[in-house]
């Protein structure tokens, strides 16, 4: 199964439809519910409603989802009634099946509503079949709309540049290889982000200083720094970054915390800072690989949509 243990908790929502289609006959006993096997309607439901809390053990891919909220509805296809969604139909007749799904978590519940709509249509199917053994028929079984993660996060990536920052006295002095400052860049030039400075300063505050204030004169857009953001004697990084720190962005922090709770348990002891300083968000982030990917997952690319903001561009 696909690792999803890096992906930001959402609110991710979908809509699926499908349709069984009869004959005019079959539909005007299901109007009159006069069913040899009882009312279709309950009985498709309960079917689709256990089909979608049991997705995860009918497919191998799919990882449990918790299932925040789900409705099943129905509506008749007739000559009165042929909605856009299910295409060209006209002539047709059938019952056509509706399931919208919410779930809060780290990956989509659109197999969840399709798994519903198909097993609430074999449901129907298995229901009129004694009735109608020619002309049934299920089909049009699609997702109509989802949203949440990945689909969401596309708006907030726009091209726009960067700075980085790698705060150490050892990869200053040349006695370690820089890892994190590369692995920030990296992940930024996934998002079309270009960095367009990037440098190495000893543990310093004056020279960080000099560094950040130099990136905000000339309005770069956002700078990360790597490394000081912890309790050890020579991590200068935070106090650093708030002497620039116009307006504190306590939000990103709280973010990237939490986030990195959930996975390393020395998270908590991070001190990093962020906020805006001139038309410059500035983040500082840990001095790990590890650390650095963590935080950049809990906040990127929805931390972009800061450049409107500090513009005067709203929300």
């Amino acid at each position: 199964m696909r690792d999803i243990s890096s992906k930001q908790i959402s609110l991710r929502t979908a809509k699926a439809t499908g349709i069984v289609l009869c004959s005019k006959e079959t539909l005007d006993l299901v109007k009159a519910d006069r069913l040899p096997k009882g009312n279709l309607f309950d009985i498709a439901k309960a079917a689709g409603f256990l089909a979608a809390k049991n997705t995860h053990n009918l497919i191998p891919h799919c990882h449990p989802v918790s299932i925040d909220g789900m409705t099943i509805t129905y509506d008749y296809l007739d000559n009165a009634n042929q909605p856009e969604e299910v295409g060209d139909l006209q002539g047709r007749y059938g019952v056509i099946v509706c399931c919208e799904g919410k779930s809060i978590g780290r990956t989509g519940i659109e197999m969840e509503v399709l798994t519903a709509v198909s097993v609430a249509a074999l449901t129907i199917y298995d229901l009129l079949k004694p009735l109608d053994d020619t002309e049934i028929e299920i089909t049009s079984v699609k997702l109509l709309k989802k949203t949440g993660g990945k689909s969401d996060r596309k708006k907030f990536i726009h091209k726009n540049t960067a700075a980085v920052l790698v705060c150490s006295d050892t990869t200053a002095s040349g006695k370690r290889e820089d890892l994190s400052g590369l692995k920030i860049k990296e992940i930024l030039a996934g998002f079309d982000i270009e960095t367009i400075d990037y440098q190495i300063v000893p543990d310093d505050v004056q020279q960080i200083q000099a560094k950040l204030q130099h990136w905000v004169d000339q309005q770069v857009p956002f700078i990360f720094t790597t490394g000081g953001t912890g309790f050890g004697p020579k991590d200068y990084t935070v106090e650093a970054a708030k002497a620039i720190i116009e307006r504190e962005a306590i939000g990103i922090s709280e973010a990237i915390r939490v986030h990195g709770q959930m996975r390393t348990p020395t998270a908590m002891l991070s001190r990093g800072v962020a906020g805006v300083a001139g038309k410059s968000l500035i983040i500082t982030l840990p001095g790990s690989t590890k650390g650095v990917q963590e935080s950049l997952d809990a906040i990127v690319p929805q931390v972009f949509h800061s450049r409107n903001m500090i513009e005067g561009e709203g929300h």
